[in-house]
């Protein structure tokens, strides 16, 4: 239809290592407005570790990242890598999570978002793993990683973040993961309405 704007879609950025130890400190409020003034709307954020929800008619997930990405080395000198997810990819993956993922207290669950450039399932031979106390599995996308949280020490996965690969992903608990979801979902409706 002539003069017809497309309806935005919903996406949530994940942005690695903002607001960690104390390093790389932005403020939620300032990152809300910089993605305002690069274009996106709807913008909220959630928890102050770099995950921002915003609406964009732009579709494709590695140009938004691109365009993230040059806004946070432009405004704040951050050379931080940028995962984003449309809410149809995190449906997906909610959709995908194992079945024995139920909150046992002695389990840790996380979820490890790979950018485009490993996302693979060949990405699993790279990674050391304890197969006593952790388990990881590939979904598009993502790794699903849990772990004994008593045996955290002896974690060979945790030492992950000393090799280059490491780059290229991004940690959210599940908590985080399933609440980031359950954002997105009001996102979209609030948009339809």
């Amino acid at each position: 239809m002539k003069g017809s704007k497309s309806r935005p879609t919903v996406f949530v950025a994940l942005l690695r290592g903002v607001n960690v130890g104390g390093n790389n400190m932005i403020s939620m409020k300032s990152l809300k407005e910089s993605f305002e003034t690069i274009g996106f709307t709807d913008v909220s954020t959630y928890i102050n570790s770099g995950n921002i929800i915003f609406q964009s008619t732009e579709t494709d997930p590695r140009k938004l990242e691109r365009k993230i990405e040059q806004m946070l080395s432009s405004e704040y000198q951050l050379g931080s890598k940028v995962v984003v997810r449309s809410l149809s990819e995190m449906e997906k993956l909610i959709n995908a999570l194992p079945h024995n993922w139920d909150g046992d207290s002695g389990l840790r669950y996380n979820v490890v978002f790979l950018r485009h450039a490993i996302d693979s399932e060949k990405v699993l031979a790279e990674l050391p793993i304890n197969s006593d106390i952790e388990e990881v599995l590939y979904r598009p996308g993502t790794l699903l990683w849990s772990l004994q949280a008593s045996e955290a020490t002896r974690s060979k996965f945790v030492k992950l973040s000393s090799r280059k690969i490491y780059q290229d992903m991004t940690v959210r608990n599940l908590n985080t993961t399933r609440k980031l979801y359950d954002l997105m979902k009001k996102a979209s409706i609030s948009a339809r309405s």
